[in-house]
């Protein structure tokens, strides 16, 4: 199965090897268009997986705020998704 994340008519990343954790896809870093990512100040923690850093998600000529993450250096139980990037806020991931 490939799995899609496309926001504002592009597509932003395609792998069949994400790795799913509580219902978001985490793409491999390879996998996903590094040209649609600009990096954000935010940050957030999460008690099992850790801090989580951010993108902001450049496509189709518009900025969507903080829409991805990646965890740099996850806790032992969350290693699944080490140099892995999700995404939210509107951005859609579809199974193929």
């Amino acid at each position: 199965m490939t799995v899609v994340a496309r926001w504002n008519g592009e597509e932003i990343a395609r792998s069949d090897n994400t790795v799913v954790v509580e219902g978001n896809h985490y793409f491999p870093a390879s996998d996903v268009a590094r040209s649609a990512l600009t990096p954000s100040e935010k940050t957030t923690f999460c008690p099992w997986k850790g801090t989580a850093q951010y993108h902001s998600v450049n496509a189709g000529g518009a900025i969507n705020e903080d829409a991805a993450w990646y965890y740099p250096s996850p806790k032992e139980k969350a290693a699944q998704i080490k140099d892995r990037i999700a995404f939210w806020n509107g951005v859609e991931v579809t199974e193929e």
